[in-house]
């Protein structure tokens, strides 16, 4: 990887289900340290395509390379390129038989090959990171909404990833949690992770983003700085999306 490679790269990529066209010939690159924020209406495609980034989701078309390369279809290979990848899903997916602790050093034992003790250290690091280190023994279903997406943070921080792929991380969660997940997000921003957001939370978007991304129909309909496309967009759909949207309070 060269230093203008792009760490994503994105070539006409196109993704049906059944008769629906979900993706439409999608092109985009994300390069090191920048932080993507993809936004559209609902349907729009923002969800698939950040999934199949790190092939959650299959494609029918194009090609997505990593550091260069194109991503691998399954096995080892795919497996070592997702333990790179880190994602934050809606729903959290936190193993709700675990405790925060385990459910953290989980990966980096199993599938980096930590020493428990190792893994424990780190996992208390970041616990304590994302402010929820006083929770490493509960389980899941012991935390609040906002508590358990910053304990899933903390999980994808554990593989030491490349870039974090997250999905509506917010959406799951009541207004008061929103702002604790979002500033475990901008802390991110501030230590220089490549990130690609998929998001409702357009403040956030204007205060974090390096680019912003409008999606309506399977297509990318608009791409630029956030201060332009706030400010001047330029396509009717986004105009009318953003006409749309009543602004969140601002964190």
């Amino acid at each position: 990887m060269t230093m203008d490679t792009p760490l994503i790269e994105l070539r006409k990529v196109s993704k049906h289900y059944g008769e629906l066209h979900v993706l439409k010939d999608i092109s985009l690159s994300v390069n090191k340290g920048e932080v993507v924020v993809i936004i559209g209406p609902s349907g729009s495609g923002k969800s698939t395509l950040c999934r199949t980034i790190n092939r959650l989701e299959t494609i029918d078309s194009g090609e997505i390379l990593f550091e260069g390369n194109p991503i691998p279809q399954e096995g080892r290979k795919l497996a070592k390129v997702r333990s790179r990848i880190g994602m934050v899903f809606q729903s959290f997916n936190l193993f709700s038989h675990k405790t925060i602790l385990e459910n953290v050093i989980l990966a980096p034992t199993g599938v980096l090959g930590k020493s428990r003790k190792e893994a424990q250290e780190q996992a208390m690091e970041l616990l304590n990171r994302v402010g929820v280190a006083d929770q490493a023994n509960k389980l899941p279903a012991q935390l609040s909404g906002g508590q358990q997406q910053r304990a899933a943070i903390a999980r994808a921080l554990a593989m030491n990833p490349s870039v974090m792929l997250f999905d509506e991380p917010t959406s799951a969660l009541d207004p008061e949690m929103i702002g604790e997940v979002l500033q475990v997000m901008t802390e991110l921003v501030s230590d220089g992770m490549t990130m690609i957001i998929v998001t409702h939370e357009m403040n956030f978007a204007k205060k974090v983003s390096n680019r912003v991304i409008f999606m309506d129909g399977g297509s990318i309909v608009e791409e630029n700085t956030p201060e332009e496309f706030f400010s001047h967009p330029r396509s009717e759909r986004a105009i009318a999306f953003l006409n749309s949207i009543n602004e969140p309070k601002n964190y």
